[in-house]
């Protein structure tokens, strides 16, 4: 068994639950999100987070605006709709739920 394919597997599993974390913060532009996921260990490539952003996009979840930059061509800015902040709300008490229910296994004393 390979702990690190494990890993990836369970981060797999929380990245658009903490992308809408970041997002229920401020607004990003997408290497912004990468790069917050990146400092959370929550490693992430980039060929990962567009394919996520656009998903989460057509679910309604989030929507986008264009604002020009000082950088380069105009970037997109992401942020949470409506029914994004409700779905993070779910999210956070599946999640509590969730780390509960390990907490939980993890003080059983067998005999």
């Amino acid at each position: 068994m390979d702990i690190n394919y494990n890993n990836a597997q369970m981060r797999k599993g929380v990245i658009e639950y903490c992308t809408l974390l970041i997002l229920s913060k401020q607004d990003c532009y997408s290497n912004d999100i990468l790069q917050q996921l990146k400092e959370a260990d929550m490693i992430v490539v980039e060929g990962t987070i567009y394919p996520l952003l656009t998903r989460l996009k057509n679910s309604e979840l989030l929507s986008y605006r264009w604002e020009e930059s000082n950088q380069g061509p105009p970037r997109k800015y992401y942020s949470l709709t409506e029914k994004g902040k409700k779905m993070l709300n779910e999210f956070d008490k599946s999640w509590t739920e969730l780390v509960e229910s390990i907490n939980m296994l993890k003080s059983i004393n067998l005999k």
